[in-house]
């Protein structure tokens, strides 16, 4: 039989149960690799081998074991591994209440007050670890810029998961000097750092050595991201020693906007501002809760900066105990990369939640108003000038977003006056040399009337120059938000929770509240940038919190079915021994957006192509349509490969017709799969791969 050493057939006799239409019969599948545009049939290569039939596939409604493993940590630590700042908190298993957020970190901006650290991290010129956060920054800001150039200082690469269509595990970064670092190697880098930094700050507490051993890792990713990205971070933490493959129950990937909502359950009245009051809320009227109002709350965090445990109540919070069975809340988590949203449904009497509606997001997020300020500066002094200033002072280049970072938080809807903007030195200096005309002669002949020059080495900018940076991206984001409550599923939401760090921006407030504020009440938690990391620390000590979810993308294999006149292409057609044979048929796993409970298992039997086969290989198809019909459709890609690895199991005794049974969980974070061989009854290692392949 002349195939990649692989393959496997399969009878389907899907239940009603699954709410799918079947008429699969046999399945082979082999490793072949297919072109992105038509792929190749599977059952082409199809040898001698006769077809057997097994057992039918069904979903067994029966949880999960490892869903509800008893607890064996001592400390659940959250890494929220945000695009533009990031950091750590955890809580001891036998104090669950207790919330203690990260220690306060060396360096700080103005006008910043969370917690968290940038997203930045800095290699030597050899490529090795130097530093992470302000401490990278600040080393990279005082070098010389000639030793400059030869460092690796990379910021925000956590789009690039996003952005990158066709991740892989050697996927590049470009750092500021323009050279090239893996990926893996640079989050693998950061996630090390955050474990080193969280287990020293542990043993410092508990008075002795902590171990890695002892902790439950849980890290935040967007909920939009596709399974390969999920896969990356994962694979990032195994490299950086946070978990291992064999014990992957120690690392937990959560959704940023889930882990937000698992948070605004536990909510009090004064730990929240309510846009939507009519009457005073948290000691706000609704006339100044956007501008004044939070401006008070963000002083009293200031005030209580130096506790760094939040205690969280086991009662639902008063806003949650107004959430009636059935009630909808949208969550939009709206960080420095994405915006994610989400739609959940209170589920009484626990305070379970249901997804009522896969997610849904973009690349909304507030560094869409970087771009629109490096817009700008190209439309004043040239692209062709920013370009080669980013390549030739990447260090002032970064020096200038940072000044440009603290005016944009000072951006509100009543502002009145202007917004002063420093130019490094090495800027003025650089574009006179590169034009041979200074930069206020730049501003002069720009025609860009709202941005002037101040004679003490600033852009001033007025208020609505600053506002219109904003617009794209708030425009962007009330669009999403618009198109998801025209939903059925999203009908009648009672709560919009606006979280993340751009939910800080007085301007998106307003903004959500002018577009929202008459279909639901518009609730921002207080310290709204740390909320995700508190919610990720809750899920990991509760991760099964998220009783229904929503998969995001419709999952397949190709199959065999028996071939209909005038139902089937006749391309499609294949005689085997006498029996005519449909290939390429899209066989579902699961639908796009259909519910998924957790520990709700998919089932199928499969057997090797020849008994003696060690390995078998299925490949795995996506799309994000519910109505495919062939692996050769369009938009339908291959994700994946699930191996079924049987080296050590005995063949002693083993039938013609070797039975392996493959179960399927998709109702988590994370598609996971486990297999066992009948004629054992030894379990076989399963991991499905959406990156190597």
């Amino acid at each position: 039989m002349k195939m990649e050493s692989v393959g496997v057939y399969r009878f389907c006799g899907c239940t009603a149960k699954n709410k799918m239409k079947c008429d699969s019969r046999w399945e082979m599948t082999a490793s072949e690799t297919a072109p992105t545009s038509a792929y190749s049939s599977p059952a082409r290569s199809l040898g001698d081998t006769g077809i057997t039939p097994l057992s039918p596939s069904h979903i067994v409604n029966d949880a999960d074991p490892n869903v509800s493993e008893q607890q064996t940590f001592l400390v659940v630590v959250a890494i929220d591994f945000g695009t533009t700042s990031s950091g750590y908190a955890y809580s001891f298993t036998k104090e669950p209440e207790c919330i203690h957020v990260m220690r306060r970190w060396e360096g700080g901006d103005p006008g910043v007050s969370n917690q968290k650290t940038p997203t930045t991290i800095l290699l030597t010129p050899e490529r090795k670890f130097h530093s992470f956060g302000y401490a990278a920054r600040d080393f990279y800001h005082d070098l010389d810029p000639n030793e400059a150039k030869q460092w690796l200082y990379l910021e925000k690469f956590k789009m690039k998961l996003h952005t990158t269509g066709d991740l892989t595990m050697d996927t590049d970064l470009t750092a500021a000097n323009g050279k090239k670092v893996k990926a893996l190697e640079i989050f693998a880098y950061a996630l090390q750092y955050f474990k080193e930094q969280a287990l020293k700050e542990l043993s410092d507490q508990a008075g002795s050595e902590f171990e890695n051993s002892d902790v439950r890792w849980v890290i935040t990713v967007p909920a939009i991201w596709k399974q390969p990205a999920k896969q990356f971070m994962r694979q990032a933490a195994y490299q950086a020693g946070l978990a291992s493959p064999e014990n992957s129950e120690q690392l937990i990937i959560a959704l940023e906007p889930e882990a937000a909502s698992i948070y605004c359950r536990k909510l009090r009245l004064h730990q929240m501002t309510d846009l939507s009051s009519k009457a005073a809320v948290n000691g706000y009227s609704s006339s100044d809760t956007v501008g004044a109002g939070f401006a008070q709350a963000k002083e009293h965090i200031r005030r209580n900066r130096q506790s760094r445990t939040f205690l969280v109540e086991n009662v639902i919070g008063e806003i949650w105990s107004e959430l009636e069975e059935g009630d909808k809340y949208v969550v939009v988590d709206s960080g420095g990369g994405t915006v994610d949203l989400t739609v959940h449904q209170i589920r009484l009497p626990e305070g379970h939640l249901k997804e009522l509606y896969k997610a849904t997001g973009g690349p909304y997020g507030s560094l869409g108003v970087d771009y629109e300020f490096e817009k700008l500066l190209c439309k004043i002094f040239g692209e062709d000038f920013i370009e080669q200033f980013k390549i030739k002072r990447p260090a002032a280049w970064v020096d200038l977003m940072i000044a440009f970072e603290s005016r944009k938080r000072a951006a509100a809807p009543d502002r009145t006056n202007p917004l002063n903007i420093t130019l490094p030195f090495s800027f003025i200096d650089y574009y006179k040399k590169f034009r041979g005309h200074s930069v206020e002669h730049a501003l002069r002949k720009s025609n860009v009337d709202f941005v002037k020059w101040s004679s003490q080495g600033m852009l001033r900018m007025s208020p609505d120059a600053m506002n219109a940076l904003f617009k794209p991206t708030i425009d962007s984001i009330i669009e999403h938000l618009r198109d998801l409550f025209q939903k059925p599923e999203v009908s009648t939401v009672k709560f919009l929770f606006l979280v993340g760090g751009f939910a800080e921006a007085p301007l998106l407030q307003q903004a959500v509240q002018a577009a929202f504020g008459d279909k639901c009440r518009v609730i921002i938690p207080q310290d709204v940038g740390l909320t995700i990391l508190k919610g990720a620390v809750l899920f990991g000590l509760d991760p099964a919190v998220i009783k229904v979810r929503r998969s995001p993308l419709t999952y397949g294999v190709g199959v065999l079915n028996r071939y209909v006149e005038g139902k089937h292409p006749p391309e499609k057609l294949l005689v085997k021994d006498g029996t005519r044979w449909c290939t390429d048929v899209f066989d579902k796993f699961i639908s796009a957006d259909q519910s998924v409970a957790l520990g709700e298992l998919v089932k199928r039997s499969y057997t090797p192509a020849k008994p003696s086969q060690l390995v078998i290989v299925i490949n795995i198809y996506s799309s994000e349509l519910d109505d495919v019909s062939f692996i050769t459709d369009p938009g339908v890609k291959k994700c994946g490969t699930l191996r079924l690895d049987l080296t050590g199991a005995s063949s002693t005794n083993v039938p013609a017709r070797r039975e392996i049974q493959t179960l399927m969980q998709f109702g988590d974070t994370e598609i996971k799969a486990t297999a066992v061989d009948i004629a054992t009854s030894k379990s076989v290692k399963v991991g499905i791969d959406f990156l190597n392949y």
